[in-house]
């Protein structure tokens, strides 16, 4: 290739600002991705979080205690942001007066996670529900 007295090369024009409009281009799409993983990592934490929180509830529940005490386990398991107000338990099955020894129970919940990113909140359900449930037989 020959070059032209000005420094630039034959057949190439100059090229400044080039990689400015490249960055200009992708920078929305990778802060997307990155929000996006962020926004994936809270909503599996929170699902491990609730997932626990309702084996422990079940495991109370197996042991033989009552409501109240399965819900204070649950509530003091699931340590999310907002939970008091956010989880709620759907069910706890079969009912306290008959639970007898060697019948499965099982323990259902759902916590509503909000999402904090706005751009990926618009194309998911915001609040996210995730519901948990739990069963072991009665000791």
């Amino acid at each position: 290739m020959k070059r032209r007295m000005n420094g630039s090369i034959k057949g190439f024009q100059n090229e400044n600002g080039q990689s400015l409009v490249e960055l200009a281009l992708i920078l929305p799409i990778i802060v997307l991705l990155l929000f996006g993983t962020v926004e994936f990592g809270r909503v599996f934490y929170s699902y491990i979080t609730v997932t626990s929180g309702v084996r422990e509830g079940v495991r109370v529940a197996a042991i033989g205690k009552n409501d109240a005490e399965i819900e204070a386990r649950i509530r003091e398991a699931v340590t999310l942001a907002e939970s008091d107000t956010r989880l709620q338990i759907l069910s706890i099955t079969p009912a306290e007066g008959s639970r007898p020894p060697g019948v499965p129970v099982t323990v259902e919940i759902r916590y509503n996670m909000p999402l904090i990113t706005p751009l990926i909140g618009d194309y998911l359900p915001n609040p996210v529900p995730l519901t948990a449930s739990a069963t072991m037989r009665r000791e």
